[in-house]
């Protein structure tokens, strides 16, 4: 059940599409590849120099969208035999791949792997490197222990914050997964998390591109895009994805 490559997958409403893929091809250096699905509702984020793409994004037709991971595996029906056996459900097959609901209801898809190797750069100070799992109270320790069943051989360590559980994953993939507790009952979500070596920095260059600030954390920032999707902007390492410092998670 070998996981060879990650995306982080964008979900926004379709009557935004456009808005959100100018702003995130911009934030993040990358075209888009041409549409695909029935109704051009799928889009790559292709970087240049030779590097592999690691960010997707769908137009979705109902809700506010959110975010969600793509695992790029060697063979698609054992992973999804093992994301059931660990208590998921089928959410959708298609030709070749499938989406997954967790047993909170968080959706992820399984798709097989193409021979993805090389992580895009750092991009002016910062890195999209993290799909951030939001989880109600009542089904926090039963969700850490589904992701960290599934991603077998990825590192599945407390946060920093007792809130926080990181899955870290080989060295190579170029997104991870972090799970928080939130401090209320309410569906699970999802949203994209940034490291940045200066959020600062890296705030003001998304407002000049059109996102606004929602919101000030520990050591993060709340940001909303320009189709009106949450994500968040962290002082993390973009080389690593770790905490400053020699030790940091």
């Amino acid at each position: 059940m070998s996981i060879r490559w990650t995306y982080a997958f964008i979900d926004r409403p379709a009557a935004a599409f456009g808005r959100a893929n100018a702003f995130w091809t911009a934030v993040t250096d990358t075209e888009l590849s041409e549409l695909r699905g029935d109704q051009g509702e799928f889009v790559t984020l292709l970087p240049g120099g030779g590097a592999d793409a690691c960010v997707k994004a769908q137009g979705v037709g109902s809700g506010p969208g959110g975010a969600h991971p793509d695992f790029a595996v060697d063979d698609v029906p054992d992973f999804v035999k093992s994301a059931l056996g660990l208590g998921a459900d089928l959410a959708a097959e298609h030709d070749g791949w499938a989406v997954l609901r967790s047993p909170a209801g968080q959706l992820f898809c399984a798709v097989p792997w193409q021979g993805e190797a090389v992580r895009p750069p750092v991009v002016r100070g910062s890195r999209l490197d993290q799909v951030c799992l939001d989880v109600p109270p009542s089904a926090y320790d039963a969700e850490v222990a589904f992701w960290s069943g599934l991603l077998d051989g990825w590192e599945s360590t407390a946060g920093s914050l007792a809130e926080f559980h990181v899955l870290r994953p080989p060295a190579g993939l170029p997104v991870r997964v972090l799970l928080q507790r939130l401090d209320r009952e309410r569906a699970a979500s999802a949203h994209l998390d940034l490291a940045c070596a200066d959020i600062a920095a890296t705030r003001a260059r998304h407002e000049e591109l059109g996102a606004v600030f929602v919101a000030q954390g520990a050591h993060w920032t709340v940001m909303r895009d320009p189709a009106g999707g949450t994500y968040c902007l962290t002082g993390r390492d973009p080389r690593t994805g770790g905490l400053p410092g020699p030790s940091g998670s």
